[in-house]
């Protein structure tokens, strides 16, 4: 069982930055997929990002390409999502999930993931 809890949203203009953090529990956070989802009110969860295991491949939405990193730090069971430049239409909440690599699983389907975070909030402000 994985435990994730997100921190790091918040309100902010647009053009700023934030970073958001998903600190997982266990001890086996190095052997999982990594994904940030977001949803916006009225509209369908969709992928922003992901990291693969091994840490050295990542993958990005087209809208967040360029402006969104994601990174992993398995000694301390974290994950991030930095995130620049950021668009009024950024806002939503953001979870991170966290994906078995047992099977075949696409670390762009919500459905694929194992794990979800409750959440945090980022809205920017034109």
């Amino acid at each position: 069982q994985v435990q994730l809890v997100e921190s790091g949203g918040g309100l902010v203009q647009a053009g700023g930055s934030l970073r958001l953090s998903c600190a997982a529990s266990g001890r086996s956070f190095s052997t999982y997929n990594m994904g940030w989802f977001r949803q916006a009110p009225g509209k369908e969860r969709e992928f922003v990002g992901g990291i693969w295991w091994t840490g050295g491949t990542t993958d990005y939405a087209d809208s967040v390409k360029g402006r969104f990193t994601i990174s992993r730090d398995n000694a301390k069971n974290t994950a991030y999502l930095q995130m620049s430049s950021l668009k009024p239409e950024d806002t939503a909440v953001y979870y991170c999930a966290a994906q078995t690599v047992v099977g075949r699983k696409s670390i762009y389907a919500f459905y694929d993931y194992n794990y979800w975070g409750q959440g945090t909030q980022v809205t920017v402000s034109s």
